[in-house]
């Protein structure tokens, strides 16, 4: 028997939502960030692609190099006079060791009131979720107010070269006319108390600097007195930038997030040393302490090819994060503590963004979370990490984070962002869909 679009013969988003993300979850997309390994990518896309062609809507996929393919849609608004809206998503997810976790990363489990895998926060549930509500909307005949433009990329676990950037670059074209865009980490609920939760809109992110420390010396044998050791020299300059503390800085964005947690959770907050509020905030205290002070964090070491002897160069890479407006200072101060003799080179380097928590899509937001939670309190936060929206704001794109979720209180929700046992509660999945419709009506 064949349906017809609105018939009580199809799921609900908030049913299909479920399935939808399951689905993607079973997809190994894991950027290993080289071209070489990753994988995924395209067949990711060409899923999005059928479930989109399935109510009619057409997507034009492009492929910065093979298998690395982004799609992008256009769903026409009711008010084409309006700029256009960016839902953005990215369909690559980090690799994930089947060993480490307790359920296979890439089976999509459903247990204990959660759907399991690698990608599960990060950000396959966002792109369910868009999915979803935009099936339901074609099936039932609902437009938005005004353009949406659906972007999902590869690539953005490696800096978004293959995806976002590429899109940006070389297909700009396919993104005309939008002004302002959501994409992910954000909307996410802090509880406070049973009838109180902060949803955590993100407003800034902090900029990405990825450096490569090379050292020099004099190539010898392992068995010799050696005063000159490329490998001693890059050791003792990754321990120096690995144990020294930025400076605090508050920026406008953490400065309001600290006031309203502040005054939510009654707790006192010096300006001068917000550390000491931050303490207080539990799970999330990990992530917003890394967004008062730049940060430099040593992940990787690579020198010599054979145990017995002394190499003429040895390497080792910094996973930088400036705040708005502090690039460069963060390059002079790093450049103190590296010292004079180890060479830097720039593997990435993207700016940090920040916006201001106002105007009718934050006023969208608020209403669409306080419809579905009344205890619902919208607060704007910056990101430690990055997203693509680096790519999409050199368009000139007004950018947020916005891919809501209502989280159990227990939950340690950063912890899971490429961590063992990523998941999302099914119900808070459901949520987000209910809030997602609800915002991109109003938008």
């Amino acid at each position: 028997m064949s349906s017809q679009p609105g018939s009580s013969a199809f799921p609900s988003a908030a049913d299909e939502v479920v399935e939808l993300c399951r689905d993607l979850l079973r997809i190994d997309s894991s950027n290993t960030g080289d071209p070489e390994t990753t994988v995924g990518e395209r067949r990711a896309a060409e899923y999005v692609a059928e479930k989109l062609a399935e109510v009619g809507v057409e997507s034009q996929l492009r492929e910065s190099a093979p298998g690395r393919t982004s799609l992008v849609a256009r769903i026409p608004g009711t008010d084409p006079g309006r700029g256009a809206l960016l839902v953005h998503g990215h369909l690559d997810v980090v690799p994930a060791d089947a060993s480490e976790w307790s359920v296979h990363p890439f089976s999509g489990e459903v247990a204990d009131g959660y759907l399991w895998g690698r990608g599960a926060i990060d950000m396959k549930d966002f792109d369910a979720m868009v999915l979803a509500v935009l099936r339901d909307w074609q099936r039932t005949g609902v437009r938005p107010p005004r353009d949406l433009v659906l972007a999902f990329t590869a690539d953005e676990e490696a800096g978004g070269e293959y995806g976002a950037h590429f899109l940006v670059e070389r297909h700009p074209e396919l993104l005309e006319g939008c002004t302002e865009a959501i994409g992910e980490v954000g909307g996410f609920s802090y509880t406070v108390s049973p009838d109180l939760r902060l949803y955590l809109i993100e407003t800034a992110e902090k900029g990405l600097e990825w450096l490569r420390l090379h050292a020099r010396g004099r190539p010898g044998h392992g068995s010799m007195v050696h005063d000159d050791n490329a490998v001693t020299a890059l050791a003792e300059a990754v321990a120096r930038v690995g144990r020294h503390r930025f400076p605090i800085v508050v920026t406008p964005t953490v400065r309001a997030f600290l006031e309203q947690v502040s005054e939510a959770l009654g707790i006192e907050l010096d300006p001068d040393d917000p550390e000491l509020a931050i303490a207080k905030l539990g799970p999330i205290a990990n992530l917003i302490g890394a967004t008062v002070r730049n940060t430099a964090n040593p992940t990787r070491l690579a020198a010599g090819y054979k145990d017995n002897v002394i190499p003429s160069r040895a390497s080792a890479t910094i996973d930088c994060r400036s705040l708005p407006g502090q690039s460069e200072l963060l390059m002079e101060q790093l450049r103190e503590v590296i010292g004079p003799d180890i060479e830097i080179e720039h593997v990435q380097r993207q700016p940090a963004l920040e916006t201001s928590f106002d105007g009718d899509l934050v006023d969208a937001m608020a209403a669409a979370l306080r419809a579905e939670d009344p205890g619902a309190r919208p607060v704007p936060y910056m990101l430690s990490g990055g997203t693509d929206a680096k790519a999409f704001a050199k368009l000139g794109i007004r950018c947020f984070g916005f891919a809501p979720l209502r989280l159990p209180a227990d939950l340690n929700f950063s912890a899971l962002f490429h961590g063992i046992d990523e998941r999302v509660p099914v119900d808070g999945l459901q949520f987000g869909v209910r809030v997602l419709d609800r915002f991109l009506r109003q938008s």
